[in-house]
């Protein structure tokens, strides 16, 4: 089948694949568009909201609807990492065997990952990068496709572990989850009060979704696209000749080279599930708030007089 076909069908698929999760997730059209984008493009997403939202049921529902195996792990200050990899125990012939932790899943939502100690972030975090987790000197290969999406609560921030920069950087999304508007929220709460359960079918196997992400990463993109994607991301360092003024004002540090790559590969994504074959500078703009939102970091004066993030990448267009 040729890459062209692939796309096409990947346009039906994911419309059929909004309309499932629909089905559960009442509006929230960007997150669950910014999540599967960042599946789709093999990346991992953080979500910053307040609890109650429906993050967890929103990623189950995803993962249900790809077909996919699905692990919710709660961090917790006394977490060790070996509850989240697994440990070897003594078997009845004393051998050593491998029980499998949590993180051997296909998508893992990381409830609170600001909430637990760095040894157990950095555990999490080698098994993002390297799809693969060691354990007693043995290396463990994970299951592809391989999804982390972890939450952060904005409101409290006492007894917190927050993630250094350089770990917040493997994120491909930072996607802020708000409120539902006053007719969504009548809606959820007529759906969640009554005794009518809806199933979710699976649309994807893991290989099909291995497919689309490899002929996504084969989509070619002009080069004035990715010229502009490099140019958007050294806006952001204020000590750049391109630096905008408004990040020379308010930004202490910009975005790195890993934001630029992962502009183009969600780029990409955003084109293909529209059915375009080649994205283009409007695709660049649609995924680029999600993007360098956690990647700058804003100095003093930005939040005294209130400069959102948001605000900042807006004036880089």
């Amino acid at each position: 089948m040729s890459d062209v076909t692939i796309i096409e069908n990947f346009v039906n698929k994911y419309k059929a694949l909004k309309q499932e999760i629909a089905k559960v997730i009442i509006g929230q059209d960007d997150v669950v568009d910014q999540i599967l984008i960042s599946i789709f493009s093999g990346g991992h997403s953080l979500l910053i909201g307040v609890p109650g939202l429906a993050k967890t049921l929103m990623v189950n529902t995803i993962a249900q609807a790809l077909g996919l195996d699905f692990k919710r792990i709660q961090f917790t200050p006394d977490l060790m990492p070996s509850d989240i990899l697994g440990s070897e125990i003594l078997d009845e012939n004393r051998h050593f065997k491998f029980i499998k932790g949590p993180i051997f899943a296909n998508i893992i939502l990381a409830d609170e990952i600001n909430r637990t100690p760095p040894k157990t972030q950095a555990a999490l975090l080698e098994a993002m990068q390297e799809r693969a987790v060691t354990v007693a000197g043995h290396q463990y290969k994970l299951n592809l496709p391989y999804f982390v999406l972890a939450t952060q609560n904005p409101i409290e921030q006492e007894g917190t572990y927050p993630l250094p920069e350089a770990q917040l950087d493997r994120f491909m999304f930072a996607i802020r989850l708000e409120y539902p508007s006053f007719q969504e929220e009548v809606d959820v709460v007529k759906a969640t009060t009554t005794d009518v359960q809806m199933s979710v079918n699976s649309l994807f196997t893991a290989q099909e979704i291995i497919d689309f992400q490899n002929v996504i990463r084969r989509i070619p993109v002009a080069d004035n696209v990715v010229e502009y994607a490099v140019s958007l991301v050294s806006k952001t360092r204020p000590n750049a000749d391109t630096a905008a003024d408004i990040v020379k004002e308010f930004v202490d540090w910009g975005a790195g080279p890993r934001a630029s790559q992962n502009l183009i590969l969600a780029a990409k994504t955003h084109a293909a599930t529209i059915g375009k074959f080649s994205p283009d500078i409007e695709n660049i703009k649609a995924v680029a708030t999600g993007i360098l939102r956690h990647r700058i970091i804003k100095n003093y004066k930005a939040e005294a007089e209130g400069i959102t993030d948001e605000r900042i990448i807006q004036s880089l267009f």
